[in-house]
């Protein structure tokens, strides 16, 4: 399950998954594009990006630096929505 965290100027949404049992989070960026969207996916906390599509390497590099800024506080928000569902 994934969890709204934030959507940015271009109309790319950033969300992130509870806490999962090998004790990474998935980060999900997705951005619409006409006929679909552009995606990619980033693992907490080794910051390994999969699954890129769409996005030039400074917009991989702008939503790198947007998740390192952003990590404490997702692994937090992922810990707190992994309780409620324990």
């Amino acid at each position: 399950m994934y969890f709204d965290y934030a959507e940015l100027r271009d109309g790319t949404v950033v969300a992130f998954s509870n806490i999962l049992p090998d004790n990474t989070v998935k980060v999900s960026v997705e951005r619409p594009v006409e006929g679909g969207f552009d995606s990619a996916r980033c693992i907490l906390p080794s910051y390994e990006w999969t699954g890129v599509e769409g996005f030039t390497e400074k917009e991989l590099s702008d939503l790198d630096q947007f998740v390192h800024d952003n990590a404490p506080l997702i692994m937090h928000l992922a810990y707190e929505e992994s309780q409620s569902y324990a």
